[in-house]
């Protein structure tokens, strides 16, 4: 079996189920972005990360729905999430759920997200939050290499600082599960300081000045999920 090398990944949890309470960090996620995934539209929805092929996007009415990774079960496409093998502005939203927090360079995989997006393309993305008590068990000595705590984690504001620096326009921001060890996270805690939550979800949107026409708008044909020149390559045998 050929599989591609984890260049630019840390250890990746090839699912929730891997990370300790993941299933109910996995589920409130989950309910925060219901009201969103109707808002979008298209052809082409691309969930990069085996975390973001286990999120729930039935709602979502963009019916081809691509899971990309490095390895694991439930992927179509095995690729680099730096090097993406599809062509420029052909993905019209993209989830990158805890990408970032097992990325060598973070950087480089929203860069090459933006690439891959469409003018006014919609960007999921979830995190775990630096300021909450999974941040505290960065800390501790005994605990900070265990996972959750090994991911990094970011703020928000410096999240909302490399929105902003790729235009992007914030929709909508939250954080939620005050409580990580608690199955519903501390419901009245998370009303109450939501500030603290320990994972955080942003919805933005890909803005271009001047706004340029796209092809759906002009009436154009259906475009193509086209492979990009050069990129990866893609494998159908999973390890």
């Amino acid at each position: 079996m050929q599989t591609l090398p984890p260049s630019n990944t840390l250890y990746l949890p090839r699912s929730w189920e891997e990370i300790p309470r993941g299933e109910a960090f996995r589920a409130a996620l989950e309910q925060q972005l219901q009201p969103w995934w109707p808002k979008m539209y298209g052809y082409h929805l691309l969930k990069l990360g085996n975390l973001s092929a286990g999120i729930d996007s039935e709602k979502c009415p963009i019916s081809h729905q691509v899971n990309v990774g490095l390895c694991g079960e439930g992927l179509q496409v095995l690729a680099d999430p730096v090097q993406l093998p599809f062509a420029e502005k052909s993905v019209d939203a993209c989830l990158i759920a805890h990408t970032l927090a097992y990325a060598r360079d973070p950087h480089r995989i929203l860069r090459e997200v933006d690439r891959v997006l469409i003018d006014d393309g919609w960007l999921v993305m979830t995190n775990f939050n630096l300021f909450s008590l999974l941040g505290v068990g960065k800390l501790l000595p005994w605990v900070r290499h265990r996972q959750p705590m090994a991911a990094q984690m970011f703020t928000q504001m410096r999240l909302l600082d490399w929105l902003g620096l790729l235009n992007y326009e914030v929709m909508y921001h939250s954080r939620v599960h005050v409580l990580p060890w608690g199955r519903q996270g501390g419901k009245m805690l998370s009303a109450h300081l939501p500030a603290l939550g320990c994972v955080g979800v942003m919805v933005a949107r890909k803005r271009t000045l001047p706004l340029t026409p796209t092809a759906k708008r002009v009436g154009l044909r259906k475009p193509s999920l086209s492979r990009a020149v050069g990129a990866v390559k893609s494998y159908r045998d999973l390890p």
